[in-house]
Order: structure tokens, then sequence, then C-alpha cells
């Protein structure tokens, strides 16, 4: 089949269909002060700027377009993609991707899937929360050598 998308780059870590199902927005231009939470598997894409965390307890997917900017705060959730800029702590259950784009002041953990794009600029810690070796890795709180 010939169709428009066969000439598309390959597709993202973050899966589209996830990406398609995002449902709350914070548009360019616009300020949100304050945490942003939720319980259910949903979506927020991120293109203004956002001061404060962001937390799905299962689920979700976060998406900071190119002009989105999130300050102080820890994002945490299944699938994100950052494209803008994030000031904080990102923890990724499934898939963290970090684009050419992005700019990233602190630090990336990540269970699965990672991908930093080699232009991205990221200033902090990469830390890969799983298994390794068939072995758990030992539970250090954060920050400890």
């Amino acid at each position: 089949m010939n169709s428009p998308d066969a000439t598309r780059a390959p597709a993202r870590l973050v899966p589209v269909e996830q990406l398609n199902a995002i449902s709350s927005l914070i548009a360019e231009g616009a300020v949100f002060e304050g945490s942003f939470s939720s319980r259910q598997d949903l979506g927020l894409k991120v293109d203004g700027l956002l001061q404060g965390d962001i937390s799905f307890q299962s689920g979700g997917t976060v998406h900071v377009g190119a002009t989105g900017v999130i300050e102080s705060t820890t994002i945490e959730a299944d699938h994100v993609l950052i494209e803008g800029k994030v000031r904080g702590t990102v923890i990724a259950r499934k898939s963290l991707e970090i684009t050419g784009t992005a700019t990233l002041l602190g630090d990336a953990l990540y269970d699965a899937l990672l991908d930093i794009h080699p232009r991205a600029r990221l200033r902090g810690k990469v830390e890969y929360r799983g298994e390794i070796e068939g072995h758990q890795l030992e539970q250090r709180p954060f920050g400890s050598n």
C-alpha cells in the first residue's frame, strides 16, 4: 500500500495512538501554575508554560511540545515525549523520548525504553530503573552514591 504515511520517518518510541489520545492541552501562550495529576490513563500536551508537577499513578502520556516549557517539576507517566524545555525530574515507566529540539535540565529515570536524539541538550543524570542481567538493581535513595 502506498499511503502518505509510508513516506514518514519511523514511529517514535511513544506510541502514536497514545499521542493521538491526549485530551488535555496547555496551549502556547498559556501559563499554568500548580500540579496536574490523574489516576486514569490520560494524556497532557504542554505547548505553553507549566510550573508544577505532573503525575499519572498508572498509565499517562506527557508530550512537551516544541514551544512547551515545564519548570520546577517532577513528571511521572508511562510515556514521556520532550520536544521543548523541562527543568526537573522525569520518570517514564514505559518510554522516554528526548528529541533534537529538547532541553532537559534535570534527571531522567526510565524503566523500559529510552531514545535521546544526538542534538538534545541534557544536563543531569540518566538512570535505568529496571533489571540488568536478571538481577534487580539495589534500590538506593535517589541521589545517593
